[in-house]
């Protein structure tokens, strides 16, 4: 076991939920319903004096009154109440307390700010951590942990999420399940009165389990220690960061949110790009960097092969691969010279993009290029378009014969992305087999370890940023 301070958060033999409750709208049922839900491997200690058992459990007056040893207690109580429960945890040898409770320094009212430090004043006396005030918590899947009966119960995988909202947390851990993205552990930490960014940070960084960091901040606590801690991130593992609070309004939203101090955005990217680190735009780039780390081998350029879309779609994506950066080179020679020993009359006039309008009478179609494309060593990566579905002629194609038309599953080992489109629907489409089509052939895709992006523009941009990724940890290795 890790000697970090942060290994007994992850590692808890009792969790106490003060502050339990079984009002299905009070945040305690909240903690605890989750607990029993998930199968927690330890015990759980309904706190509350009003309630004798709570969903099946024996509910105790206060911390004190537990039978047994408490590793880890969840704070559901209002702030007022947080220095007695401070006092009654610090008599039972309590180490960790997650502060749910809130309305602290984020709201900007003196008094709330002192409390909040009393809190951290008593803490520090009595040898106790703290865990937010003002966030949710943690989500660990392999133990049982879970703040929400919405996120994925009994699956978990190699992505670590560190994020001051609890709310980016359960956004992000629900959208990447649809891409197949399962974490390790989740961490939502919201005013980092005590644990902060750096300390999950330099835990992840060691932790087995976690082969990519995700991150979610809206202000540091101390930027010095957590550049400095992205400096060796890159050798190790990858790190995303995606800064909240970019522009004017988001700064004085994060000022209530989380009590943060947003920044300079442009001294934020200089200081992310000279680490190592990857910064996102946006949430949603943030989720396309989760899948392309996870499903992508390493990336070692930017010349891109595209196939598939018609001739305007081709157009369009030669555009959105050059505005990311990537180099759409011109079609390499050697692959028109087999095309022409094997008398395909198109051999001359291919082109990078492929055109999915190109026909050809000897049963050669746009899979057979992209397979040739795949075996060339001009290029570094391949993006292939699914055009959607939408021919009544189409109707009861499979998604294996669309895989199978495109033969994308012979361009590994090369990096390789699918362009799947998003599919518009009314209420009344519900049943369409367009959209069933769809996602037949995305859950067909991941099963093939092949990642989806609903756009072109997207998945080049994470390309690129991936593959800046890589070229910077060569480096940094040599050096």
């Amino acid at each position: 076991m890790s000697s970090h301070p942060i290994e007994e958060l992850f590692n808890p033999r009792s969790i106490a939920v003060v502050g339990s409750s079984n009002n299905a709208r009070a945040a305690g049922y909240g903690f605890t319903d989750a607990l029993v839900k998930y199968g927690f491997q330890g015990k759980i200690y309904p706190v509350n004096p009003r309630y004798s058992e709570i969903l099946g459990l024996k509910a105790y007056p206060s911390v004190k009154d537990i039978p047994g040893p408490v590793d880890y207690v969840i704070s559901a109580v209002s702030a007022p109440l947080v220095p007695a429960l401070l006092e009654d945890c610090s008599r039972k040898g309590v180490k960790i307390i997650h502060l749910f409770t809130a309305r602290f320094s984020e709201t900007g009212r003196p008094e709330a700010a002192k409390l909040e430090q009393e809190v951290l004043q008593l803490a520090k006396r009595y040898g106790i951590r703290l865990i937010g005030p003002n966030c949710m918590g943690l989500y660990f899947p392999r133990l049982g942990v879970s703040f929400s009966d919405a996120l994925p119960n009994g699956k978990f995988g190699p992505v670590g999420l560190i994020s001051q909202s609890g709310q980016a947390v359960e956004e992000i851990v629900r959208s990447t399940e649809v891409m197949g993205i399962y974490f390790s552990k989740a961490i939502s930490y919201g005013n980092a009165l005590d644990f902060n960014e750096c300390d999950f940070l330099e835990y992840l960084l060691q932790d087995p389990e976690s082969k990519i960091i995700m991150m979610y901040v809206e202000g540091f606590r101390d930027g010095r220690r957590f550049f400095n801690l992205l400096r060796n991130a890159p050798v190790k593992k990858p790190v995303v960061v995606l800064k909240g609070g970019r522009g004017q309004s988001g700064a004085r939203a994060v000022a209530s949110h989380t009590a943060s101090l947003a920044g300079s955005t442009d001294l934020l990217e200089i200081a992310l790009a000279q680490s190592g680190a990857i910064s996102a735009d946006n949430i949603e780039e943030f989720i396309d960097l989760a899948v392309s780390f996870h499903y992508l081998p390493p990336i070692k350029g930017l010349r891109v092969g595209v196939a598939g879309g018609a001739g305007g779609a081709s157009v369009l994506a030669a555009d959105q691969c050059e505005a990311a950066g990537l180099d759409v080179i011109p079609f390499p020679q050697e692959i028109r010279e087999e095309l022409k020993s094997k008398g395909i009359g198109i051999w001359d006039w291919i082109g990078n993009p492929v055109d999915q309008s190109i026909r050809e009478d000897r049963g050669f179609n746009i899979g057979n290029i992209l397979t040739m494309m795949a075996k060339n060593e001009n290029f570094d990566l391949l993006i292939a378009q699914f055009g959607e579905p939408h021919h009544d002629r189409q109707r009861g194609t499979t998604a294996d014969e669309y895989i199978e038309h495109l033969q994308i599953e012979n361009c590994k080992p090369k990096p390789v992305m699918a362009i799947v489109p998003d599919r518009c629907l009314g209420i009344d489409h519900y049943a369409d087999w367009n959209w069933k089509i769809i996602y037949e052939l995305r859950s067909r895709l991941l099963a093939g370890g092949i990642p989806f992006y609903p756009s072109i523009g997207r998945a080049a941009k994470a390309a690129r940023k991936v593959a800046n990724y890589y070229q910077g940890k060569v480096s940094r290795m040599d050096s």
